[in-house]
């Protein structure tokens, strides 16, 4: 429980920084009356704040009988968070004049190591341990 713990506040910590980043990137856009990244805005708050914040909570709070699902998904969670947003942000503004395809390819590779990390997440639900409440 204790391995368990310590990636729930890893998530939780990650969450927290991304909704630092969420926030920070919609008064950005109101200050400058520019929405043109409402949809990276609301991916960075949904995925990186509240999933990741929901999952992080779940596993403090909640014991799981495979701590190595654990592991998987924080790790296949974090990693597909910055993927899916990151790979949005450079997908509408492409900063950095990076080939489109690389781009478009980095997308969906980060949105698919999300989708990942969701289903890895049901399956821990399944493997959660028996206590006296339950």
């Amino acid at each position: 429980m204790e391995q368990q713990r310590t990636w729930a506040i890893h998530l939780i910590r990650f969450a927290a920084i991304f909704g630092f980043i969420g926030v920070f990137l919609g008064s950005h856009m109101s200050g400058n009356m520019d929405y043109s990244l409402r949809p990276v805005h609301a991916h960075i708050l949904l995925v990186g704040w509240l999933s990741v914040f929901a999952w992080g909570i779940f596993y403090y709070v909640v014991p799981i009988r495979k701590q190595i699902i654990v592991k998987i998904h924080s790790i296949l969670g974090m990693i597909g968070a910055v993927g899916l947003t990151s790979g949005m942000w450079m997908y509408n503004l492409n900063p950095f004049n990076i080939n489109e395809t690389l781009v478009m390819v980095y997308f969906i590779v980060g949105g698919t190591i999300l989708l990942i990390a969701f289903l890895v997440f049901v399956f821990a639900t399944f493997f959660i341990e028996k206590t006296k409440i339950q």
